[in-house]
């Protein structure tokens, strides 16, 4: 199994901003693009909105445990695509479960994953 490499420079997110799909819940809005690099990128946005810097932290450390689940389970439908996963206000009181479905939900729309 392949292992996700990390979004960090500003064209990627805008790159995947324009052009990729989105997906809103009341949680987290998710952006999935496809790649021409055929691994797995993963990047993760949260806002000063969000709260302190503890609070964005964990934020993210929510998602980032909630997407490692998704991937050891739906990892070879994943590879070639770029996601950017914005966290909005309710992120910080989810637990990464509740994160993980609905990042399932969400590729499932997308047509990444099977139903």
């Amino acid at each position: 199994m392949k292992q996700t490499v990390t979004i960090k420079s500003n064209c990627d997110f805008r790159r995947v901003y324009g052009k990729g799909k989105s997906f809103q819940g009341p949680a987290l809005v998710s952006y999935v693009l496809k790649n021409r690099a055929g691994i797995c990128r993963i990047g993760i946005t949260t806002s000063k909105k969000i709260g302190n810097a503890v609070e964005r932290n964990k934020s993210r450390r929510l998602i980032r445990a909630a997407f490692q689940n998704v991937y050891k389970e739906y990892g070879e439908y994943l590879e070639g695509y770029d996601f950017v996963f914005v966290a909005r206000g309710r992120t910080r009181y989810r637990k990464s479960y509740d994160l993980e479905q609905v990042m399932v939900k969400h590729l499932k729309k997308g047509n990444i994953i099977p139903s």
